[in-house]
């Protein structure tokens, strides 16, 4: 059994841009910058954008944070994207999600400049995805496509059952499996929580990528023998014992499951280390888009 190990690869990619930021710097080049913009104070946001800034500091690119107050409008933060989108020396910014309650969310992301939008969330950008054109790919999806590639995991042909249909993960994982190219020419079935006689689905499936929320959802009963594992799911469960207070758990069993897989995703140490490593892929694509 394959461990796909998401912390691994992650820190190859980083080392691997590294080496191209460094050098673009001795060519007498900027080096390619991104923002984050982030309004509140939710944890698990402020987390990840600070991990977000370490990372751009270690593979060389410039990096600003802008912290909005919760209570900033939505005309406001309009303003402050309408800035981010004319500032010529930025090469890609992220609006960090949720926004507080009283901003559209859809009305942000669709102001965001596609050429900026390394997140990959504008219609632009999912629409050209899909047409198989240049694109940003929304990083989660572009991560799990990176470890299939690089860990050489064979989908051609194979029947792939993606479980969740979120406009971030699991539609835009399943458009990419499904497409030409390395770790695409899958046949993919596209199942959610409505899906009726899940199990029996999931029993047929050679790859399965879980991306639906719920803690240790997929067990051992579900899958077939050497079946490929991709576990997208991230939840905080309470765990009194733990000195959290609390333990991360994924959406599959995977002590069980991992029994029978030929490979599988940790969680933590799986999908997650990969998403902020092609975040940085996109902002560098974005950087060498501009010539």
């Amino acid at each position: 059994m394959i461990v796909l190990d998401g912390k691994k690869t992650a820190q190859d990619l980083k080392e691997e841009i590294k080496e191209t930021v460094a050098a673009i710097k001795k060519s007498g080049k900027r080096a390619p910058h991104l923002a984050a913009v982030l309004v509140g104070n939710d944890g698990a946001s402020l987390t990840y954008v600070g991990s977000k800034v370490r990372s751009c500091d270690y593979v060389g690119f410039d990096s600003t944070l802008i912290r909005l107050e919760e209570s900033t409008t939505e005309e406001a933060l309009l303003k402050q994207i309408a800035e981010l989108n004319q500032n010529q020396d930025l090469d890609g910014y992220i609006v960090q999600l949720p926004l507080p309650k009283h901003i559209d969310e859809e009305k942000i992301l669709l102001a965001i400049d596609p050429t900026k939008d390394v997140d990959g969330f504008h219609p632009s950008n999912f629409g050209r995805m899909a047409l198989e054109m240049d694109a940003f790919i929304p990083a989660t999806p572009f991560g799990i496509m990176e470890l299939l590639e690089r860990y050489k995991i064979e989908t051609a042909g194979k029947h792939c059952v993606v479980v969740g249909r979120s406009h971030i993960v699991g539609r835009p994982i399943s458009i990419l499996l499904s497409q030409k190219g390395p770790a695409g020419n899958a046949t993919v079935t596209l199942a959610h929580s409505r899906t009726q006689q899940l199990s029996e689905l999931t029993k047929t499936a050679d790859i399965i990528v879980m991306a639906l929320g719920i803690p240790e959802f997929l067990t051992t009963s579900m899958v077939k023998e050497g079946v490929t594992i991709i576990d997208v799911g991230i939840t905080r469960v309470a765990d009194a014992a733990h000195p959290k207070g609390y333990v991360i758990k994924g959406d599959v069993a995977y002590a069980e499951v991992a029994q029978k897989a030929a490979a599988i995703t940790p969680v933590p140490g799986g999908v997650g280390p990969m998403t902020i490593a092609m975040l940085l892929k996109n902002t560098l694509l974005a950087y060498q888009r501009k010539g």
